[in-house]
């Protein structure tokens, strides 16, 4: 090897991946196995050098999500390999005259990585409506699945996916796919699970065994030519035939195949495995790191909460103007499309030694949206919550908070040193610049009947129905599927247990109940001590 080549490392699933190069691949691992980076990145690369001026589209569930995580991937891995933004591609502009032109060119190149053989991909988010009209692709990636609605890929996006026969036909990566996810945790997620039973597990092993095939003849070919023998034509016409056996193997197979992140463990150490068992809940660790499918609950305190119940919020114009190379922390309230900004933002609180949250809504109409959640740990305090919520908000016109509170506020102090909670919440929202029209609940309301009130709210029989924006509420979302039930003498109860508890191995603070309590005291609030009417609100302005 001479001292200009570099070596590039594959993990084991990534090597498969490779070798196989099934015309569909649907890939379940767990993070940190190098999904986007050395698995879909060679994918699309191969894709868009194999069959020059195609057109490719990358699919994302939304595209917060594809500007964040997904294209940031690909693009590293290109550049490591060599790749470079602005010479070999270019992202979001129409590609300079140097460049070849695609078959079918774009009507716009916003939207688009442009290669310099003329081949694209395209960038369709969910989120965004018309994404993937009337378009012609030769192949597509589906990043992120479980996140993905399957009824929508189905409609709109899968039956572009023809290719161009008369083109590209006679590659094994026309019209392909590949679909990559860690483990879902609900049914809707877990649409692509499916393909398990299309995979012909004989054709993967002829697969497999022709490239181990095609490697050994390809040896000896290079061991005749190292001792300067000739090679006889019937190993080349052999090797020939490798080829075209494989390619049609390839055009017609399904591989499917799950990996824990264990897989990985080369590169990842010990140390990160042993840390997500530990930040995990036992729940998201055996399916997001050991890849391993479970149940889906259908009970708990939050019984009529639905898929349906979250959505998807991105200020697309914002985003636009941020260009595919930004800085992250400009991803502000700016972003979203679901808040109000000439309305106050309302909230409630929880207030714990070792965990402090603000969970924030808007009421709309007879919905309540809740537009973000937030949450310090340890010695950071409500203080420095209430800084992150007013740096995240700072360009929110309308400088007012409705703070939802009850007598859990009112004469304690475990997560401040001198005033009760109230009053730092007040006096911090105030030195950041917001008024504070604080709003008393009186005593918490009962287990029992907060979980009536509020699983009908979700059933629609409520003045307000909650829905989560799914984007700014990982955690809580997480927090409010998790949380259990136990019955008592008053009827159903919240299982809170554990919520004083140290921190173990086995559950996250973040992922316990005390954010679904600031959540009840926001919905509790909205729903029984309406502020004032909030005029309804789309992303263009108020109704």
């Amino acid at each position: 090897m001479s001292k200009n080549d570099k070596s590039v490392y594959f993990n084991t699933p990534q090597r498969l991946t490779q070798l196989i190069g099934a015309n569909t691949t649907v890939i379940v691992a767990g993070r940190r196995t190098g999904k986007t980076d050395s698995i879909a990145s060679p994918f699309v690369l191969r894709n868009m050098q194999r069959m020059p001026g195609s057109t490719g589209g990358i699919v994302v569930p939304t595209f917060k999500h594809g500007l964040t995580n997904t294209l940031p991937g690909l693009f590293a891995a290109w550049k490591r390999w060599g790749f470079i933004n602005g010479i070999h591609y270019v992202v979001g502009r129409r590609p300079p005259k140097s460049f070849a032109k695609p078959i079918i060119e774009p009507s716009d190149y916003e939207h688009v990585i442009s290669f310099y053989n003329g081949s694209c991909a395209i960038i369709i988010s969910q989120d965004r409506p018309g994404s993937s009209n009337s378009l012609t692709l030769s192949w597509i990636l589906v990043d992120e699945a479980k996140f993905v609605d399957y009824e929508r890929l189905k409609d709109e996006t899968l039956p572009a996916n023809g290719g161009i026969k008369s083109h590209f036909g006679h590659h094994s990566c026309n019209h392909s796919m590949m679909i990559l996810s860690d483990m879902p945790q609900t049914q809707k997620g877990s649409w692509f699970l499916h393909y398990e039973d299309k995979m012909d597990k004989e054709l993967i092993a002829t697969i497999e065994g022709t490239v181990y095939e095609i490697w050994r003849t390809k040896e000896r070919i290079r061991a005749l030519n190292a001792k300067g023998v000739a090679v006889p034509p019937y190993l080349k016409s052999y090797l020939r035939r490798l080829d075209t056996n494989l390619n049609k193997m390839r055009s017609v197979a399904v591989y499917y195949k799950e990996y824990s992140s264990i897989e990985n463990l080369q590169l990842l150490g010990e140390n990160y495995i042993k840390q997500m068992k530990r930040d995990l809940t036992p729940k998201t660790f055996q399916t997001s790191i050991l890849c391993q499918r479970i149940g889906i609950a259908k009970d708990g305190f939050y019984s009529s909460m639905k898929e349906s119940h979250k959505y998807n919020a991105s200020d697309f114009a914002y985003l636009d103007s941020l260009g595919y190379d930004f800085n992250p922390n400009l991803l502000d309230c700016r972003a979203d499309a679901d808040v109000n900004p000439h309305a106050p933002i309302c909230i409630g609180m929880d207030y714990n030694a070792n965990i402090n949250w603000i969970v924030a809504g808007q009421p709309n109409g007879r919905r309540l949206n809740i537009i973000k959640s937030f949450y310090v740990k340890f010695e950071r305090k409500i203080p420095a919550l209430i800084e992150e919520f007013c740096r995240y908000y700072a360009n929110h016109q309308n400088k007012t908070v409705v703070y939802y509170y009850d007598t859990t506020a009112l004469g304690a102090n475990y997560a401040v040193n001198e005033q009760d909670f109230h009053w730092v919440v007040c006096h911090e929202f105030e030195r950041h610049g917001w008024q504070v029209e604080d709003v008393y609940l009186g005593n918490p309301m009962r287990h029992d009947e907060k979980y009536l009130l509020i699983n009908q709210g979700f059933a629609g029989k409520q003045r307000l129905m909650p829905f989560f924006n799914r984007q700014n509420n990982d955690d809580l979302i997480l927090a409010v599927q998790s949380a259990g039930v136990t019955r008592g003498r008053n009827g159903f109860r919240k299982d809170k247990g554990g919520e004083k508890l140290a921190e173990t191995e086995e559950d996250l603070l973040q992922h316990r109940t005390d954010g679904t309590d600031a959540f009840d005291t926001l919905y509790i609030g909205c729903e029984k001590f309406p502020h004032r009417e909030i005029m309804p609100y789309t992303s263009s302005g108020v109704l």
